[in-house]
């Protein structure tokens, strides 16, 4: 098909933010009679909106002229439940706040935990740590893909995205032996070494992913119902992504150049060469190019770490800190000591030093954060996570000024909320 040339729209100039209330856009009654306008809901259940979401919308016809997105429906209290577990049984709770990007939040967690106990860990976790990330972007974007362009029709790609899923999700089955929320990343370390197989598996995914998204972008990119359905939607511009402390695939397709991959870096990502997509148009189009273009460079630098992890076979995985690391499985029949030690941590848990911290990664979403605060015992006094789906989701009401009703699906869509995340 040939390429599709359309003119588009700029984005506009001057805030679009609702006042006053910023996440709440209000019907205006002096641009039309408000007994004109109906009232319409739009979830939470699944097939009306992008998770479990209500959009509360105000209709002119079939423009959207008031919206008001309310959450809460998927509320679980993990921040709260955290509180109430030790930090080594803690970790189990973060990857499930954001489902999709599991081992972020489980990195973020365990990263966070780490500074406060000053604890080193091997170079070979820091690497396999970056590695695992990064696949579970990849997985992430997939998924994003897959139910987005579902829909706005596209079936097939569902299908197509849904097929490289399924291969990252087996190799976290032969890293961990669970496909999702693995608790692989412990504090100190790696639940276990990395398994004999899993770099030759790996290779043959990096080799096959680039021709994948390249097949995406064959089915979608040029094709007039995609670019007619997403072009010139769901606007917000540089300052407004800004001001509505947006992060991640949000704000750089809105033209804000900035990922702490690179601007603050962790793990080892200053050490691999990779690029950050930025676009300027500001709308669906644009934050579907930049979840194309991250999956690109997702995979350059899962290939960089399995080069640099091949050469560190034999090297420790995890930290040899018997207070806080589990001992090796093999010494509980023969060490009095080491049986103590793993009776203590999982029953009792270890004590953290008195302090707080915040620990941010970038996930799928944008900006992830946790916040912690000890008070010297073995579990946290206070846990906080920083969620990029709420963030999101607060530039909602922006992005629908002059949308249509089929338009709202697309923009909801694009925001990519993982409602755990956003409820928590």
């Amino acid at each position: 098909m040939a390429v599709v040339e359309r003119r588009r729209r700029q984005v506009y100039e001057g805030s679009r933010i609702p006042s006053p209330i910023p996440t709440v856009l209000q019907p205006d009654p002096n641009e039309v009679p408000l007994e004109d306008l109906m009232r319409i809901n739009f979830g939470p259940n699944h097939p009306s909106t992008h998770g479990v979401l209500r959009l509360i919308v105000d209709l002119n016809g079939e423009h959207v002229v008031g919206i008001a997105a309310v959450i809460g429906y998927l509320h679980t209290g993990f921040e709260k439940n955290m509180e109430a577990k030790t930090w080594w049984k803690g970790i189990t709770y973060a990857p499930r706040i954001d489902y999709l990007a599991f081992q972020s939040n489980e990195l973020v967690y365990v990263l966070a935990v780490e500074k406060l106990l000053d604890l080193r860990v091997p170079r070979k976790t820091t690497w396999m740590r970056m590695c695992l990330a990064e696949l579970n972007r990849i997985h992430s974007h997939l998924v994003w893909l897959g139910t987005g362009a579902l829909e706005l029709g596209a079936i097939s790609l569902f299908w197509y995205a849904f097929r490289e899923r399924d291969q990252v999700l087996d190799l976290f089955e032969m890293v961990a032996g669970y496909r999702m929320h693995t608790r692989y990343f412990q504090v100190g370390g790696l639940a276990e070494d990395i398994p004999q197989g899993f770099y030759a598996e790996a290779r043959k995914f990096v080799e096959r992913m680039p021709k994948a998204v390249d097949q995406y972008e064959a089915i979608l990119s040029d094709n007039k119902i995609w670019r007619e359905r997403t072009e010139g939607i769901g606007l917000l511009s540089t300052d407004d992504a800004i001001a509505l402390g947006q992060s991640g695939p949000m704000a750089r397709a809105s033209g804000v150049n900035w990922d702490l991959r690179r601007n603050q870096p962790y793990l080892a990502y200053d050490e691999v060469d990779f690029d950050v997509p930025v676009y300027h148009e500001g709308d669906v189009f644009a934050r579907y190019k930049v979840h194309m273009d991250e999956m690109r460079e997702s995979t350059r630098i899962v290939a960089q770490c399995v080069d640099r992890l091949e050469l560190m076979q034999g090297e420790p995985w995890i930290a040899d800190d018997r207070k806080v690391v589990l001992p090796p499985r093999e010494e509980l029949h023969t060490s009095m000591e080491s049986l103590i030690h793993h009776f203590k941590i999982v029953t009792e848990g270890y004590r953290v030093p008195e302090g707080e911290i915040y620990q941010v990664v970038e996930s799928a979403r944008g900006e992830s954060g946790c916040y912690l605060v000890s008070d010297g015992g073995p579990r946290p006094w206070r846990v906080k996570f920083r969620a990029p789906s709420l963030a999101a989701l607060e530039a909602t009401a922006t992005c629908m000024r002059d949308a249509a009703v089929a338009d709202m699906i697309a923009i909801a869509g694009s925001l990519d909320p993982v409602m755990g995340d956003a409820d928590r």
